[in-house]
């Protein structure tokens, strides 16, 4: 089985190398056929491995040694278990939808073979990373999905927007990776190993430890420092930042990077390190707080975003708020199982989203669309289907993972959890309002596309290499459509619509069939550890739980459910029917919308303290470091100080004999002189 194990990551790895490497040669049909064929391996495989693992069999052994140093070994090695498995399926088939759509949604782009070959190099990364069995390998994946994350975030390197958005992404995620590898430098100086099963059968020493700088428990340290790392990949506040601005690069790569699987790279590294973050409350606090306030306040975000990708985005902060939270108190499985279900119908929004981009030639402005449902219906239901899961419709997979979240914390007495539990119920009504927001505004009401004003960045570039510096991909076989905003709208190509069917499928079922053995059955096995004692809100919630049908029934009578649908209501009520309230408000109440619309001064504190600072401490840097003690001491002054020292020697080196045997009398003298005197 090994190395069936291997052939998983390798496959998309064979195919980006093709698509990168040879892809002028191999063409764009070549490329998209290796690298979809690389990922449709890795996710039958996975099938495969999956099965196997339900059977019983788990793997963790190493595969190749790569250093031994200090009684430190570095390997490459994989843990196969239910949750590296379930992991392996999520990303490969949110991966391979989005490897068939780009095949649609890039046909037109001229860095085709190039983007094709970025998504598998990711969706290798990712698989590294979630199937690792040390720390090492952790970190290389970690890393390796980071820098992928920030070539296609500026995949389209000709605009200036992108260019900033992947350098904002690359800094701020470098500064959790700060902390993420003093956490594994803890654990390797206290435990003397990177492998994971003998650092969880230390955990007890490690709990015993007091760390000496600090003070703090060791393994209290150790777990906030993992968990910054986490708060960098997973877009907590205040290292959200960068997620928003990352929707500058196109569409596919927010589905796929942004929404289902690198995001989740937090949670999930939490929930594989849940036997060290089980024997410190404080740090499950700090997660919990963390993942409230993401929750809440990034759902307040969306409510005042035109764009229909950031709307999805700050959706995305919101929902990965709720996975943190759940973390905190120490529901582990319900965490993965929210970010199975978010990964499906995230996925489903974001490439919707993209579909309505191509209808819509390009505008991605929700005030003007409208009525777009008739032009494209099957957009449209999967849209539909997608938002109702967001929101936690009854019976539909996000449901179950929502609602399982809220019941935890409800059922929680960790420091927190009562601030939380108020983050996690209001956040529901945020969540309704601005997605059905969204949803009315594209789909219903009156047609406005023809009222969009000119896109800046048609104005900006009019060459076709600049074509490809802004989202305007569209379709073969559309390109007869006009590129205006005045044309009609038009469905997207099958390529396109084929993964939204298949991404609806599991947005709308998955959660109902798996909710029982993942939070309530022995689906994780020994993958998760929670000290039932400490932390009993899991087993709170298998008393009151009698199934997911009697689950859906009795959610229709809770509080959630109706904020859920007073959120839906409201939004219908103010974008259709009365559109003229939401335009009063905004009239009264222009100071919060202010502070909502300048994202509550994170990027101009960010721009005001740290880059202001570190322009000050570079400035010093450069002034004091580099043209005085380089340049002026370093260089100059020993050029300065070997001519010096030449100039005097000069004076000794002149070649006259009389000069030398005066020398030579002189220093016979000195020489005597010194003699005498100590004779």
């Amino acid at each position: 089985m090994k190395t069936l194990y291997l052939l998983i990551p390798l496959a998309p790895l064979f195919g980006a190398i093709l698509a990168g490497l040879f892809g002028k040669f191999i063409g764009r049909a070549g490329s998209h056929v290796v690298t979809v064929l690389g990922v449709a391996i890795s996710f039958v495989l996975s099938v495969i491995v999956w099965k196997d693992v339900q059977a019983g069999h788990t793997f963790n052994g190493s595969v190749y040694t790569w250093l031994e140093t200090g009684g430190l070994t570095l390997e490459v090695g994989f843990l196969i278990d239910r949750l590296t498995v379930m992991m392996m399926l999520v990303v490969t088939f949110v991966s391979l939808m989005v490897h068939i759509y780009t095949i649609g949604y890039m046909a037109d782009d001229p860095g085709y073979q190039r983007f094709f070959s970025y998504i598998s190099l990711f969706t290798f990364s990712m698989l590294m990373l979630v199937m690792s069995n040390n720390f090492v390998q952790l970190f290389f994946g970690w890393e390796a999905v980071g820098l992928v994350s920030y070539l296609l975030i500026g995949f389209w390197y000709t605009r200036p927007t992108a260019i900033y958005a992947n350098l904002k992404a690359f800094l701020v995620n470098r500064v959790g990776d700060f902390g993420f590898l003093l956490g594994i430098g803890l654990i390797a100086a206290y435990a003397g190993s990177l492998d994971y099963a003998t650092v969880f059968a230390k955990r007890n020493e490690l709990a015993a430890i007091t760390e000496t700088v600090t003070g703090w428990p060791l393994i209290t340290a150790i777990c906030i420092c993992l968990f910054i790392g986490a708060m960098g990949k997973s877009a907590q506040v205040p290292l959200h930042v960068w997620l928003p601005d990352s929707m500058e690069g196109p569409t596919p790569i927010s589905a796929l990077i942004h929404a289902a699987t690198m995001v989740t790279a937090g949670i999930f590294m939490v929930t594989r390190m849940s036997p060290l973050f089980e024997l410190s409350d404080t740090a499950l606090s700090f997660v919990l707080v963390i993942g409230s306030i993401t929750a809440l306040f990034m759902g307040f975000l969306g409510i005042i975003q035109n764009d229909i990708k950031r709307v999805v985005a700050y959706s995305t902060l919101s929902q990965l708020g709720y996975m943190t939270v759940a973390l905190g108190v120490s529901a582990y499985s319900v965490a993965v199982f929210h970010l199975m279900t978010h990964a499906f119908f995230k996925a489903l929004l974001f490439l919707g989203a993209g579909s309505v981009i191509m209808g819509c030639h390009h505008n991605q402005d929700i005030r003007y669309m409208g009525g777009l449902k008739k032009y494209m219906p099957i957009t449209w239901i999967t849209s539909l289907l997608g938002s109702l899961a967001l929101i936690g419709f009854p019976f539909l997979s996000g449901f179950y993972s929502k609602d399982s979240i809220i019941e935890a914390v409800h059922a929680s007495h960790i420091a927190g959890s009562g601030f939380a539990y108020f983050a996690v119920v209001a956040g529901v009504f945020i969540t309704a309002f601005y997605s059905f927001r969204m949803y009315f505004l594209v789909f219903h009401g009156n047609e406005r596309y023809d009222q969009a004003p000119p896109d800046p960045h048609h104005a900006a570039h009019d060459d076709a290499h600049h074509a490809d510096a802004h989202d305007t991909s569209h379709a073969k076989g559309h390109d007869d459509h006009h590129e205006d905003h005045g044309g009609k709208p038009h469905e997207s190509p099958w390529v396109v619509t084929l993964p939204l069917v298949l991404l609806a499928i599991p947005s709308v079922l998955i959660g109902f069939f798996t909710i029982t053995p993942m939070l309530f059955g022995d689906w994780f096995g020994g993958a998760v550890v929670i000290d039932a004692v400490k932390h009993p809100a899991m087993a709170h919630m298998a008393k009151d739980f009698h199934g997911a049908s009697a689950m859906a029934i009795h959610g229709m009578m809770t509080l959630p459910f109706f904020l859920a649908i007073s959120g839906v209501a409201l939004s219908w009520f103010f974008y259709i029917k009365r559109p003229d309230i939401p335009a009063a408000i905004l009239k009264a109440a222009k100071p919060i919308h202010t502070l909502l619309e300048n994202k509550y001064y994170f990027d101009k504190f960010n721009e005001v303290v740290f880059a202001a600072g570190a322009r000050v401490i570079g400035h010093g840097l450069w002034k004091v470091g580099d043209q005085v003690l380089i340049d002026g001491v370093m260089v100059n002054g020993t050029a300065r100080a070997v001519g010096w020292v030449a100039s005097v020697v000069r004076l000794f080196q002149s070649g006259r004999v009389f000069q030398y045997a005066f020398g030579m009398i002189f220093g016979v003298f000195a020489l005597l002189t010194l003699w005498f005197n100590r004779a």
